[in-house]
């Protein structure tokens, strides 16, 4: 199998538009989190969330790109451009047909889809949907826009599985690049789904917090007075290519990925499995096909979005396959970034290979009181990054529908 390393990084999130800004307020431990300012959100249960800041899409896109595209095939090719500049990928002097895009999100253009059918509903009964209606709602159009303004005519394609999507589009990536189908792969995910129709409804299913007086220290992973996630948006990219292929032109490299780990809960439609069933079969898959144990994880950014039952779970999973571990760190950095459903892997994906590379784990913020039978068992840095030379990190994601997906990212060495 060839080795899968990471040439590019672009990363537009809520706490920075940009890799480094990103990096550096992950590290400070800096909470996205503040008043929703999209829509008016007095009659909604929670009204807050991570919204990107200091970003318009009219700085970086033309009139006609906003109207072919939903937000979230903007978000999406604004951080691969990033990530190919990142990368100094230069795609005139590479075979075109040896690179492809997996790319995911969870719910493609729903705000283009809530306008339109709003329109549509509040007005005489003639449908005047824009014609670019179907393509801009279908999840998979972002692969197709990357692909097409880069010409890359490789493997192309968009994996859904909810919360799970991005890591599930990165697994899919090595893949292929390790099977020698695709030389490198632009891969990653995107979200924009603050909106009415995204935020009533997971408020409906309880999944959202509502700690509506103090929003900045809402999300609140493992803590015993977690009450819900707080929704995120935007994109994380990563440049994925083979070893020799990025060594032949030069390329920095950043990481690599060593494994990749997907099942399925098969439990309830949207809760997780309580005995973590699924996130037991995920995470000893990916360390089985890094042939490495358990015990040589130094790092492990879990799901963790802040709800009740989701992170006990996890934790529960986590000790079914690490036992007890005082030197094994342990962060959740939805608190900071919020949850970007089918974004939230490639973001996390993003810290983990940061964290290798610099040897930092970032800290789990606004988290006072861990679960008490967990607070002893991990190495919970709160509040506060921890310096730690580190080897391998994990990082795991869940979604609605049961899904598992954990990817395995290690230090790069020659």
């Amino acid at each position: 199998m060839r080795r899968v390393v990471i040439t590019g990084i672009g990363a537009l999130t809520p706490i920075g538009n940009d890799l480094d800004t990103f990096w550096s307020n992950l590290k400070a431990g800096k909470s996205g989190a503040a008043p929703i300012t999209y829509f008016d959100t007095e009659k909604f249960k929670a009204k807050f969330a991570c919204e990107l800041k200091d970003f318009n899409l009219e700085d970086h896109f033309h009139v006609k790109q906003r109207r072919q595209y939903d937000n979230f095939s903007l978000y999406a090719l604004y951080a691969v451009d990033m990530a190919v500049n990142h990368g100094n990928v230069d795609f005139e002097s590479l075979d075109r047909n040896r690179i492809g895009v997996i790319w995911g999100s969870g719910n493609g253009g729903i705000q283009t889809f809530q306008d339109q059918m709003k329109e549509y509903c509040e007005g005489d009964g003639t449908p005047r949907f824009t014609p670019f209606f179907i393509p801009r709602i279908l999840v998979d159009i972002a692969a197709g826009i990357i692909s097409m303004k880069y010409g890359l005519r490789g493997v192309n394609f968009c994996p859904v599985s909810a919360c799970a999507t991005s890591n599930t589009a990165i697994i899919e990536a090595f893949n292929y690049i390790r099977w020698n189908k695709a030389d490198m792969i632009i891969t990653g995910g995107s979200e924009a789904a603050i909106n009415e129709a995204a935020m009533g409804g997971f408020a409906s299913a309880r999944a959202l917090s509502t700690r509506n007086d103090d929003p900045a220290t809402a999300s609140r992973p493992f803590d015993v007075t977690r009450d819900g996630f707080v929704m995120g948006e935007g994109a994380g990219v990563l440049v994925l290519e083979d070893y020799e292929h990025a060594k032949k032109r030069g390329a920095t490299i950043y990481g690599e990925i060593v494994g990749g780990g997907m099942a399925a809960d098969a439990y309830h439609l949207t809760g997780t499995h309580p005995e973590g069933e699924g996130a037991v079969l995920g995470m000893n898959e990916a360390l089985r096909e890094a042939e490495i144990t358990a015990d040589d994880i130094d790092y492990v950014n879990m799901h963790a979005t802040s709800t009740p039952l989701g992170d006990k779970s996890e934790l529960i999973a986590a000790e079914r396959v690490f036992g007890k571990r005082a030197d094994l760190s342990i962060s959740a950095t939805k608190s900071m970034t919020g949850h970007l459903l089918g974004a939230a892997g490639a973001i996390e994906g993003i810290a983990c290979v940061m964290a290798l590379r610099e040897g930092i784990v970032p800290p789990t913020i606004n988290t006072t009181e861990i679960e008490p039978e967990y607070a002893d068992h991990y190495d919970f840095p709160l509040g506060t990054a921890k310096p730690k030379e580190m080897k391998y990190a994990m990082s795991n994601t869940f979604g609605f529908g049961g899904h598992i997906a954990s990817v395995l990212f290690k230090k790069f060495e020659e």
